[in-house]
């Protein structure tokens, strides 16, 4: 049975359903999901849950109305969110801390995308392990149609991931793309039918929940640490989360398991 978390707004969802998926669901589609100030905390208030929740194995994010999955930032709030410099600082407060647990979420975390996927939408989708999208989608990032600057971080992501002649013409073009292209470019992992990307999404993210936790876990962390340069810290860190692969009870129950040729019941410890 489903069970809905109580956030302080109404434009982020957040559902933990019974087969270890906890859904982040971006819920302005009025706005094509323009993220607006209440939804950057409730990104943080969701993610921040489900890092926790032992029921949640793995997340994926989704825009509600089928339209867009996120169109960027809520440009309608600039005037009375972000209007002077005081403002601006207390908004990149609650956006930095959302981006924080995009980051450090370490558990797997996929993107659903249906329509747009713009800007800070990108941005957002980036921040997934994987992400699957319908044929209609489009993709871009519009900054330079804007004026805007966009961050290290976000850019460097986007290199390491098409690479960076790809992220270049990205930047510089200011285009959209369309699914194919951006499938072939590596941008996204999947292409699924309308009617098809949910009911496929959700098979792919049954099947990490399957898995032992530990050793997704595990893995994560070790990709992540060498996308940010194998820094000697986190390299140690992801040896503890290896070790602790091997003490666990998961470990004997995965040899058991093969041994009699049966699925096997991971707990996570």
């Amino acid at each position: 049975m489903s069970r809905e978390l109580k956030l302080d707004t109404s434009k982020i969802i957040g559902r933990v359903d019974d087969d270890g998926i906890g859904w982040l669901i971006f819920n302005q589609p009025e706005r094509h999901n323009a993220l607006s100030l209440e939804m950057w905390q409730g990104i943080g208030d969701t993610l921040e849950a489900y890092a926790t929740d032992p029921d949640v194995r793995v997340a994926i994010m989704r825009g509600a109305g089928g339209k867009a999955f996120v169109s960027g930032a809520d440009i309608s709030e600039f005037d009375t969110k972000r209007g002077t410099a005081e403002q601006k600082d207390a908004y990149g407060v609650i956006a930095g801390r959302a981006n924080h647990w995009l980051a450090v979420f370490d558990k797997p975390l996929i993107a659903l995308i249906e329509g747009f996927c713009i800007g800070g939408g990108l941005a957002t989708a980036l921040s997934a392990d994987i992400r699957f999208a319908t044929p209609d989608s489009r993709f871009g990032i519009p900054a330079a149609k804007l004026g805007l600057g966009y961050e290290y971080a976000g850019l460097a992501k986007l290199a390491r991931l098409v690479g960076p002649a790809r992220a270049r013409d990205i930047m510089f073009s200011a285009r959209f793309m369309e699914a194919s292209e951006a499938k072939d470019m590596g941008l996204i992992n999947f292409i699924a039918d309308r009617d098809d990307i949910e009911a496929e999404t959700i098979a792919y993210a049954e099947r990490i929940a399957g898995n032992a936790p530990l050793t997704v876990k595990a893995a994560k962390a070790a990709i992540n640490t060498w996308e940010r340069g194998a820094r000697e810290k986190e390299v140690a860190q992801v040896k503890a989360l290896v070790d602790a692969c091997f003490d666990s009870a998961d470990y004997k129950e995965g040899r058991r398991a093969f041994r009699e040729k049966r699925a096997p019941d991971f707990k996570g410890c």
